[in-house]
Order: C-alpha cells, then sequence, then structure tokens
C-alpha cells in the first residue's frame, strides 16, 4: 500500500469523462484539489446537458479554478442508439443550476475525446485511470475503434446504475446507464478493470445546506458557484425525491481514485438489460452466482458517507482559498 507522500509525488494520472453538469462541476473541483491525483484531460459528451452546453460548462469550471491548463476534448453528441435525452429538470437549463459562469477565453482541443483516450492510454499502458462520471457513449467508441486500450488503461472508475438501489431516471434504471444503455453493455463487457459507483452508495452522500453553509464562510467565486449550482439542485431533490439537500454522485466516484477505503466493495457479474420497455438501462448483479459468469467488476455496495462528505468539504475550502 502506499503512503499518502507516496501518493503525492507519484499521482494517478486520470482522464474525466464528463457530462458537466452540477455533480460533475464538483467532482472536477474535488480531482482539482486532490494532489494525489493528476488530471490529464476532460473528455465531454453529452447527457446533463448537450454536447456544447457541457463543452463550454468544463472549460468554466476550470478557469474558476485557475486550471485552464488540463486540456478538454469534445466527444459524441447523441447515444450509440437511442434518441438523446437531457436533464434540464435536475440540472437546469446550463447544466449548471443557478451559477454563471463567464465564457472562457480557452478553447477546446481540436481532437476527438474518443481519440485522446486511446492515445493518451496506448501512449501510456498501464498508467491511465479513466473516471467515466456521464454516458459511456465516448469509452464505448475508444473500445470500439482501438480494442488494445482495454489491456493498456490501467483501471475505469464508473458512476453508474442502481444494483438494488431504485432508478433515478425509470423506475428501474439510473440516468448515465439509461441514457446509452448499449455503450454501457459495451463497456461492462469489455474487460476493463472496472469499479462500478451506483446509486446504492451515492444516495447515502447527501450534500446538506449546513455543509454549503460552511463552506460560504470563505468568501470566495468557487463557494459562491457551489452555493448556486447545488441550490438548484436541493430544489430538485427535495420536489421529486423528498431528499433535504442533494446527492452528490460524481464526487464519491472520483474520491475511490485516491481513497478507496470509503467505500466496501463485492467483485460481482454486473450486466445492463437492451430488452427495451420497463426495463431498459436496468443494471443488475448476478449476487448467487446463478449465470456462472465470472465477475466482471468491483462494485461498490457501502460506504461512509460523512467520512466522504468531510473530505469534499475540506478539499473545496482549500481550493476556494488558493484561487479566490
Amino acid at each position: 500500500m502506499t503512503s499518502p507522500l507516496q501518493e503525492i509525488m507519484n499521482p494517478k494520472r486520470i482522464i474525466i469523462d464528463t457530462d458537466p453538469g452540477i455533480d460533475d462541476a464538483c467532482a472536477i473541483l474535488l480531482a482539482l484539489a486532490s494532489p494525489e491525483i493528476q488530471v490529464e484531460g476532460l473528455t465531454v459528451v453529452h447527457g446533463n446537458c448537450s454536447l456544447e452546453q457541457g463543452t463550454r460548462n468544463a472549460l468554466a469550471i476550470l478557469e474558476l479554478a485557475k486550471s485552464e491548463h488540463v486540456p478538454v476534448y469534445k466527444g459524441f453528441d447523441l447515444p450509440l442508439v437511442q434518441p438523446s435525452l437531457l436533464a434540464p429538470e435536475t440540472h437546469g437549463n446550463t447544466g449548471l443550476g443557478y451559477a454563471t459562469l463567464s465564457e472562457s477565453q480557452t478553447k477546446p482541443q481540436a481532437q476527438h475525446g474518443s481519440d485522446f483516450l486511446i492515445e493518451k492510454i496506448m501512449s501510456n499502458p498501464g498508467e491511465i485511470s479513466i473516471v467515466a462520471i456521464g454516458p459511456l457513449t465516448n469509452i464505448a467508441v475508444a473500445i470500439r475503434k482501438e480494442p488494445r486500450i482495454v489491456e493498456n488503461v490501467k483501471e475505469i472508475f464508473i458512476m453508474g446504475g442502481a444494483i438494488r438501489h431504485e432508478g433515478n431516471t425509470t423506475p428501474l434504471a439510473e440516468f448515465n446507464t439509461y441514457v446509452d444503455p448499449h455503450a454501457a453493455h459495451i463497456v461492462f463487457h469489455s474487460g476493463m478493470p472496472i469499479i462500478l459507483t451506483p446509486l446504492d452508495v451515492t444516495y447515502d452522500c447527501i450534500l446538506t445546506h449546513q455543509d454549503v453553509e460552511r463552506l460560504l464562510r470563505i468568501d470566495s467565486p468557487l463557494t459562491k458557484f457551489i452555493e448556486d449550482a447545488t441550490r438548484f439542485y436541493m430544489e430538485f431533490h427535495d420536489e421529486y425525491q423528498k431528499i433535504d439537500g442533494c446527492i452528490i454522485n460524481d464526487p464519491l466516484t472520483l474520491a475511490l481514485t485516491f481513497m478507496p477505503e470509503i467505500c466496501d466493495y463485492q467483485e460481482l457479474y454486473v450486466d445492463v438489460d437492451l430488452s427495451g420497455g420497463v426495463s431498459m438501462g436496468n443494471t443488475f448483479a448476478d449476487f448467487y452466482r446463478l449465470t456462472k459468469k465470472p465477475a466482471n467488476m468491483k462494485v461498490a455496495l457501502g460506504v461512509r458517507p460523512r467520512d466522504f462528505m468531510e473530505l469534499f468539504l475540506e478539499r473545496m475550502e482549500k481550493l476556494a482559498k488558493s484561487v479566490s
């Protein structure tokens, strides 16, 4: 096991594949605030908002955190098979709730996101981890274009699915998986080392009003951004799910890249339903090995939520002070 000092001296190299909505923004900020990891780039995908809006959001979030050096790559604007499904009711018309950020002066890279994934992984075998916090379209197409990335990627952390938990988009399906279930199916069965963070653990991690008030003790554009963005998210969670606060799914997935002990895991065979109808996009695990198929991923099924939230808040406080 590596020590905290070793992690900082040899940070984990990650690519964040994202559809920058509210909790994606929080995950990106957590990555930038964490010395244990080095962000090699952001690849943007359709999902919480359109590809164009998500790209603008990614660039603006990086500028807010004074991290314009991190390159941004545009990926796919549609699912592989399904019609487009965006989430303005959850994340607002811009994807960032009530927050408004100035248009970044930085531009996205010319290279396509899926090609960047392939190039970075193939030129750094065994060194690059992917943190996939949106629909899996970019990853699935990269696998189809260059199957060898499966054996050359270090691992992939996926925020997606609902194993024993109810869905948040249909009664059975979680948003990221439902939006592009065919892409999820490709990735799940690719052979990549997968760590899955489903709703089973993310829905235990609630950012409360008191947490946001704590952040606002620091007078910073960053804390104001988090307050404005999550206020919309909290209103959604209160109205539709009767949750006091909001679920920040994506930062938990990001945190597992350097603090895996926040969660408890089980090695499982997991699949996604493509049959259509009410079960479309449903993720399910073979707990009793009825299919006789080997496990294809490690699934987070238990979490220490306040340990995670304390980590998130401390790092946002530190980042806010550094960019004010």
